[in-house]
């Protein structure tokens, strides 16, 4: 997102927080922020008239009151009015924005039921799950495939497994995948979350399971060089070859076995 559209959510973040009072309050608003973004996805013409800078912010926030006014909370129709009283530098912006704090309201839930960090953890291993089995990648991507097929194949998958804020993210991510995959649509998910209490996930690559020391040296390690809270998810990929290699964002810290050898034979190959 540009200037205009970052700002516009940071505060719709804001107001989020401020409007969440109990676990069953956020859950309701994340709900009720899906079935509007549903409606947004649908419905072209309307997202760009809710985000026509041209229009006064009134009347935007007039327009949003007379199609989900009855139809959601207060809480949930105050904050996406404001929303659309915000500038976004695109309509596209608005329905991505109500899509995250959508995600962030689960992750206050989740907070709320002192569950946020096996909200986490559920959606980082299940997008891995998925990445990892083309098949049920595919039909799980699929826009073609009834909502209740996949809910189905989803249940058989995940009861008892994950907790109901997780599975209902996971449900939406494979009904509504929004032109992205699943494994990515949860990778966001994923990183919103962590994002509600403003910490980083690092994804490290190891080629044996971390002991519990090792895992606690590595998280002090990163949280020192960046200064913010890390949760760290690790996969065992044995294609490592010794080391360790770790991704935060868009940076990627390898310093495994494998590189240096790659490395080794690019310099022999010059």
């Amino acid at each position: 997102m540009r200037g205009p559209s970052r700002a516009a959510l940071a505060e719709a973040r804001q107001r989020l927080a401020d409007a969440v009072a109990s676990a069953a309050d956020a859950r309701t608003l994340g709900e009720e922020l899906f079935a509007i973004l549903g409606v947004l996805d649908e419905e072209v013409a309307l997202r760009r008239a809710l985000a026509d800078g041209s229009r006064r912010p009134q009347a935007r926030r007039d327009l949003a009151r007379r199609l989900f006014g009855g139809q959601v909370s207060d809480a949930t129709l105050g904050l996406f009015t404001s929303m659309c009283e915000s500038r976004w530098s695109s309509p596209a912006d608005l329905a991505d924005a109500v899509e995250e704090v959508a995600v962030t309201a689960f992750a206050a839930a989740a907070e709320r039921a002192r569950r946020l960090d096996d909200l986490e953890d559920q959606l980082f291993r299940f997008g891995r799950v998925v990445m990892s089995a083309p098949e049920l990648r595919t039909v799980l991507s699929n826009l073609t495939i009834p909502a209740q097929y996949k809910r189905q194949l989803l249940d058989t998958l995940l009861e008892g497994k994950v907790t109901a804020d997780a599975r209902q993210l996971i449900d939406e991510a494979a009904e509504h995948p929004r032109g992205r995959s699943v494994d990515l649509t949860l990778d966001h998910y994923a990183q919103w979350t962590a994002q509600w209490r403003q910490r980083l996930i690092a994804v490290a690559r190891v080629a044996l399971p971390l002991t519990d020391r090792q895992r606690e040296r590595l998280i002090a390690a990163l949280e020192g060089a960046y200064g913010h809270e890390v949760h760290l998810d690790v996969i065992v990929d044995p294609r490592v070859e010794g080391g360790i290699s770790v991704q935060i964002g868009d940076e990627f810290i390898d310093g495994s076995v494998a590189s240096r050898l790659a490395a080794l034979r690019r310099r022999l190959a010059a």
